[in-house]
């Protein structure tokens, strides 16, 4: 594909009418109802959200204020209109078991042309876990797939990390939507978030085909990709035996792997060495409702145009697979879901005026349904 056939695909996007509510109508009726290749899109999706009448309580919206330390302040959002975002969710709040929730977010993801649920989970028996048989059926009526984030759990290592790949595999490894690649001997996909917090050697002991715990050429042998956070991170993913790495970060700058700028020149360093590179785009980041202390790292979505210049540095290296963050991290308001206006006593939420509220939905799309893996030497 050009850049002039990449241009005229955006401006499609972008040259919008106006709605009666004035904002901006993009004319979407071109775009096909199911991207090919889609299962190379994974976008990060969070089911750990709870409400009093789904779940007995609120999970997540009530979200504690943080300190610049990492922990609390003493004070936490409450839930219901008074949530742990700068965003305000279509709808509002919602749970992550509701049949017509998850209903809903698979049809919008399958929108936005992503073809890969990628579910932050947190351990066995966790909230997010008991989330997921749900999950995958919705998936599953939808045309879509589902990976997994494995988060730093409570007790997180290499020899809880492989458990955990055997758990998932054993628990949901039958289900018609639970994801393998189609082109790397159909194996499972985990990402791990933080992967640098263990030491290569550990992580070797697991994923090296000599390690004494070795994953590889067992039934549960997978594709592991570990986190990109820092310059010389690739020689430690390398010696951990990871098959590649990701950047998830929506933060242009927050680190060395989520800088696009940098990302041709790790694409060429991964294939080189035989390697996975998933480069990560978001629309924006705004976490200031719960780190209150950190507008640094604010990025405003400039209408699209931030998150368009990320995947122009992802289509310019040319990996097989593309990350989305996110479709529901609405603490890090890194979301694609719709948002809409809403106000509370001390608090106005942002939103995506003028753009109609699925516009990010419609605008992934647009980038996806361009994405192709050129790479070569």
């Amino acid at each position: 594909m050009t850049s002039r056939m990449l241009a005229a695909a955006l401006i499609a996007v972008t040259a919008a009418g106006c709605g009666s509510d004035g904002r901006e109508e993009p004319d979407m009726s071109s775009l096909p109802p199911l991207l090919p290749r889609s299962y190379d899109f994974h976008i990060f999706y969070y089911a750990w959200y709870g409400t009093p009448a789904v779940d007995g309580r609120w999970h997540h919206w009530n979200h504690e204020v943080l300190s610049p330390d990492g922990g609390g302040s003493g004070s936490a959002y409450p839930g219901g209109d008074d949530i742990g975002s700068a965003f305000f969710p279509d709808g509002g709040p919602y749970s992550s078991n509701d049949p017509a929730v998850l209903d809903r977010h698979m049809k919008q993801i399958r929108l936005a042309g992503a073809g890969v649920v990628c579910v932050s989970w947190w351990g066995e028996g966790s909230f997010s876990d008991r989330a997921v048989p749900g999950l995958l059926e919705a998936a599953a009526r939808h045309g879509l797939k589902v990976s997994f984030h494995i988060e730093p759990f409570e007790g997180r290592g290499a020899p809880s990390t492989r458990r955990a790949v055997e758990y998932i595999v054993d628990e949901y490894g039958a289900h018609k939507a639970f994801y393998r690649t189609d082109r790397f001997g159909r194996r499972p996909m985990f990402f791990v978030y933080d992967s640098y917090l263990t030491p290569p050697a550990e992580w070797a002991t697991v994923l090296s085909p000599s390690g004494p715990a070795t994953l590889r050429g067992t039934t549960y042998d997978s594709i592991v990709i570990g986190l990109w956070v820092n310059e010389g991170d690739g020689d430690s993913i390398a010696a951990a035996g990871f098959d590649g790495f990701y950047t998830y970060f929506a933060v242009d700058g927050f680190t060395h792997g989520s800088t696009p700028d940098n990302w041709t020149a790790m694409s060429l360093w991964a294939w080189e060495r035989d390697l996975l590179f998933v480069p990560c785009i978001g629309p924006g980041y705004d976490d200031t409702r719960i780190r209150p202390w950190n507008a640094a790292n604010r990025r405003e979505r400039e209408r699209g145009e931030y998150m368009a210049r990320m995947f122009r540095k992802a289509y310019a290296a040319s990996t097989p697979f593309l990350g989305i963050t996110s479709f529901n991290e609405w603490h890090e308001g890194t979301q694609i879901e719709p948002a809409v206006p809403k106000s509370i006593d001390g608090y106005a939420y942002r939103d995506y005026s003028p753009l109609p509220l699925d516009y990010y939905l419609h605008w992934t799309r647009s980038f996806l349904m361009n994405y192709k893996y050129t790479f070569s030497k």
